[in-house]
């Protein structure tokens, strides 16, 4: 399935101001390099800086472009070449201006917080808070606690964020599977309810077109009558194939038996079906009449049955034969969606060959 952009908010559109509104912190260190424009490190440090500004806010913007939870890790070779430009920029801060290029330390700490695992992302930080530190002893370069406390407390901001947006991200990514697995259902309904209409129909067409062709010339009168059913027949399936694509599913258990003692009629089988579904229970018509479809369709379709009976109880519908059985076709297309439809209701379906014939039964 095809991910969506959202179409951006104003919020959104605004996210690279929010951005480079902490790019604040590099005022100082290129005013100090403006104040010393007239010499050459001064020069070069208000273009280290910013160069390093511009690094900075490109990797921020690579980065937003993708919010996915696999762009959250990205590989080393998309982060080595940004992560080492702040460095060599950083580094080229610090040698032209002194202990203000310092603070260049707090956005690389940032940055390797975004595009690093914890565990390097922790190795850089401590090595950064230590360097500070350690610079505060040496001559000429101040106290630089205040500095080591801004390079971890920015850290630890920028930590929390990440865990929420990967948080979303997986929400997102959540959000997108369950929509796909919806979409799969559905098709597998779909294809499971025109089989089981079509099937049942198609069968049934097909045995009443054999029959008919086989009366053209010993019955005329009762061809007719055959060819007459053929098209209501593929009216009736065209119709259920329509509400199938429509979503409604108008199933009857009445209907069916109905159908099926029509349809085992024209396949000239002997029918013995019950003369009443008043005990069967509402809740399990629906799953009756797709027991009594599937059962009589493969009667039909495998067996080679002489006689077919169906016995229903308010717990239970069976389908009998006595002919060979389905054959592999037990394993079929139409039962596994009868099992489907069972095990939703709490219901089980039990096959189970006769001495002769083959038993379908679903019980409740």
């Amino acid at each position: 399935m095809s991910e969506q952009r959202a179409q951006p908010t104003q919020i959104g559109r605004l996210g690279p101001l929010f951005a480079g509104i902490w790019l604040f912190f590099l005022l100082d260190p290129l005013a100090y390099g403006w104040e010393n424009r007239d010499k050459a490190w001064g020069l070069l440090g208000i273009v280290a800086t910013v160069a390093f500004a511009g690094a900075y806010m490109t990797l921020w913007a690579r980065m937003r472009a993708n919010r996915t939870v696999s762009a959250l890790d990205p590989p080393l070779s998309f982060t080595a070449p940004y992560l080492a430009a702040l460095v060599l920029l950083g580094a080229a801060m610090v040698a032209c201006l002194g202990e203000r290029g310092l603070a260049c330390t707090v956005y690389i700490a940032v940055a390797s917080v975004m595009v690093l695992s914890v565990r390097l992302a922790l190795a850089v930080i401590a090595v950064l808070v230590l360097g500070s530190l350690g610079l505060s002893a040496a001559a000429g370069w101040g106290n630089q606690i205040s500095l080591a406390f801004g390079i971890s407390a920015a850290s630890l901001a920028i930590f929390g964020m990440r865990t929420v947006v990967r948080r979303n991200a997986a929400l997102i990514g959540a959000e997108q599977e369950n929509a796909r697995l919806a979409v799969d259902s559905e098709r597998n309904r779909f294809a499971r309810d025109l089989h089981d209409i079509l099937g049942h129909s198609l069968t049934v067409i097909t045995v009443k077109a054999e029959l008919a062709q086989r009366l053209l010339d010993a019955d005329p009168d009762r061809a007719r009558a055959e060819l007459a059913d053929l098209e209501r027949l593929s009216r009736d399936a065209l119709a259920d194939v329509r509400r199938a694509v429509s979503g409604y599913r108008e199933l009857t258990l009445p209907g069916e038996l109905a159908r099926a003692r029509e349809a085992l009629r024209a396949a000239e089988i002997e029918a013995r079906l019950p003369q009443s579904t008043d005990d069967v229970p509402t809740d399990l018509r629906e799953l009756f009449a797709w027991t009594v479809r599937e059962g009589v369709t493969n009667v039909i379709r495998h067996s080679g049955a002489r006689s077919c009976e169906i016995v229903l109880t308010p717990s239970s519908a069976e389908i009998r034969d006595d002919g060979r059985g389905p054959g592999s076709s037990v394993d079929g297309s139409g039962l596994t969606g009868l099992r489907e439809r069972s095990a939703a209701v709490g219901a089980t379906v039990v096959t189970r060959a006769l001495e002769p014939g083959f038993s379908l039964q679903v019980c409740a």
